[in-house]
C-alpha cells in the first residue's frame, strides 16, 4: 500500500513540475480510489485533504525534504526540489501546493466528514441550557499539550456520585456542534449525568480531526490519549464522579480515538461507544489510514501495542454503530471493532441477533453477553445510513435524523439499563 501511494505521489509531483496538472491529479485519484471504488460526484472532505497532504509531504521528504513537524508541515527544506517549490509563481505556474489545493477542491472520494475543500470555522449552534444546569468552558494542560473542553452539568441528579461521558467529535466539528447534533446534553439532563466534549483545535489537525492514524497518538501516557485521559481525571476530581461509571464515545475520527482510549486506558473507562469509527491499531500512517477507511486492510498492532489490547479485552464493554451505506469509513471496520471487543470473552459467551426498524430504517442488532449473562458487546448495523450520527438532530453537522437514536441507545448500554424498543 505504501509503495503504491509513494510511487503515485512521486510521479504526480514530477508531472506537476512539468506543468501537467491534469494527469498528476488523475494519477493520485487512481491510487486513492483503487479498483472498483465509486463515489458521488464532487464529494470531498477535509480529512481526505489532510491525509493527501501528509502523504504528499512524505513523498516530498523522500526527494530531499527534511523531517515533518507534528502538525504535518515541513520543518526544513533541502535539495533542488525544495528550491524549485520556492520559486515565484511566474516561474512555476503549477507548484505542488496548488496541486494539493486543486485536489482538495476536486472530486476525490470523501474519506473525511465534510464536503468543504478547506476547513473554515463552523458557526457553532446555540446550546440550550435549562434552568439549574450549566455548560462550562474549561482548559486542560499537561506535558503532552493542552485542549479546551466543554462540560454539561445537569440541573439535578438522583445520586451523590455521578456518571461521566467523554464525547469526542468528528472532523470539522466542535463541542457545541457535537452536543447539539447528538442531543446528548438533553439525555444527560434526563439521566442526571455529566457530559464533557474535548475540542481538537486546527493547530493540531487542520481539519480538527483527532489524529487516530498517527502511531504516536495511539500509546498510553503520550500525545492525545494522555490529554484526553487527563481531562477525564480532572473532571472526575472536580465533580466527584463515580469511577465505575466513566465512559467514552465518539464519531468517525472521534470514534477511532474512543477505541484508542479504551485500549490504552481500560482501567479508566467502563465502556466505549464507537459510531462510524475504526478499530484500535487500524493505521499507523497516512497510507494505512486510507486502506483502513476503504476496508482493504485489517488491524495489525505492533508488539508494543498488543499488550494494551490484551489488557483491554474482556474489560471494556463496547457498543458500535455503523451505517451500511457509509461511503467514508467502510462498514467492515465495525466488524473489526466487534471482533476485537469480544476477543477476551470466554467460550461460554452468548451471541444473539435481532432485526428491527426505527425511524424508517431497518437495522440488525448483534448482542453478546459474557458467561454471567452481562451485556458486553453490542453492534448496530443500520441500513441506508451513511457517515452520520444515527437519529441525530439536523441542527448539528454530520447527523441523520432517521434510524435508531444512537445517543439514547449508547446511554442505555453504558448505564446498564434494560433494552427498550428503539425510538427515533
Amino acid at each position: 500500500m505504501k509503495t503504491v501511494f509513494g510511487t503515485a505521489i512521486r510521479q504526480a509531483t514530477e508531472l506537476t513540475r512539468k506543468q501537467n496538472v491534469f494527469e498528476a491529479t488523475r494519477m493520485i485519484k487512481r491510487a486513492l480510489l483503487g479498483p472498483g471504488h465509486t463515489h458521488s460526484p464532487g464529494e470531498q472532505s477535509p480529512e481526505s485533504s489532510r491525509l493527501i497532504e501528509q502523504q504528499a509531504h512524505v513523498a516530498e521528504r523522500s526527494e530531499g525534504f527534511e523531517q515533518l513537524r507534528p502538525d504535518g508541515r515541513i520543518a526544513g527544506t533541502g535539495s533542488r526540489n525544495a528550491a524549485a517549490l520556492r520559486r515565484p509563481a511566474a516561474r512555476m505556474k503549477r507548484p505542488l501546493g496548488e496541486v494539493l489545493k486543486l485536489l482538495r477542491q476536486g472530486d476525490l472520494p470523501s474519506f473525511g466528514l465534510d464536503s468543504a475543500p478547506v476547513v473554515k470555522s463552523r458557526k457553532a449552534p446555540r446550546v440550550a441550557v435549562p434552568d439549574g444546569a450549566a455548560y462550562l468552558a474549561r482548559t486542560f494542560a499537561c506535558a503532552a499539550g493542552s485542549r479546551d473542553y466543554k462540560v454539561y452539568v445537569p440541573s439535578h441528579t438522583d445520586r451523590r456520585k455521578l456518571a461521566l461521558l467523554i464525547m469526542l467529535h468528528g472532523c470539522t466539528q466542535n463541542p457545541d456542534d457535537f452536543a447539539v447534533g447528538t442531543g446528548m446534553n438533553r439525555l444527560a439532563e434526563e439521566h442526571g449525568i455529566i457530559v464533557a466534549y474535548p475540542r481538537q483545535p486546527m493547530s493540531a489537525n487542520q481539519s480538527a480531526c483527532w489524529n487516530w492514524f498517527n502511531a504516536t497518538e495511539q500509546m498510553r501516557d503520550v500525545g492525545e490519549p494522555s490529554i484526553i485521559a487527563g481531562i477525564t481525571r480532572t473532571i472526575m476530581a472536580e465533580f466527584d464522579i463515580d469511577a465505575e461509571r466513566v465512559y467514552v464515545a465518539g464519531l468517525s475520527a472521534g470514534g477511532a480515538m474512543a477505541a484508542i482510549m479504551s485500549a490504552t486506558y481500560p482501567e479508566l473507562y467502563a465502556a466505549t461507544g464507537i459510531h462510524s469509527g475504526l478499530a484500535y491499531g487500524s493505521a499507523t500512517d497516512v497510507a494505512s489510514a486510507f486502506a483502513a477507511m476503504r476496508g482493504t486492510s485489517s488491524p495489525a498492532a505492533p508488539a508494543q501495542r498488543k499488550s494494551h489490547l490484551k489488557s483491554a479485552n474482556g474489560r471494556v464493554r463496547t457498543i458500535v454503530f455503523h451505517g451500511a451505506s457509509d461511503q467514508i469509513v467502510h462498514p467492515s471496520n465495525a466488524e473489526m471493532i466487534l471482533a476485537e471487543a469480544r476477543a477476551g470473552l470466554a467460550d461460554s459467551s452468548r451471541e444473539t441477533r435481532h432485526d428491527g426498524s426505527a425511524g424508517g430504517r431497518a437495522y440488525t442488532r448483534t448482542v453478546i453477553t459474557d458467561a454471567s449473562g452481562v451485556l458486553h458487546v453490542e453492534h448496530w448495523a443500520i441500513e441506508g445510513l451513511g457517515h452520520a450520527w444515527s437519529g441525530g438532530s439536523p441542527e448539528g453537522s454530520h447527523t441523520d435524523q432517521h434510524g435508531p437514536n444512537a445517543s439514547r441507545e449508547m446511554l442505555r448500554f453504558f448505564l446498564g439499563g434494560p433494552a427498550q424498543p428503539p425510538t427515533n
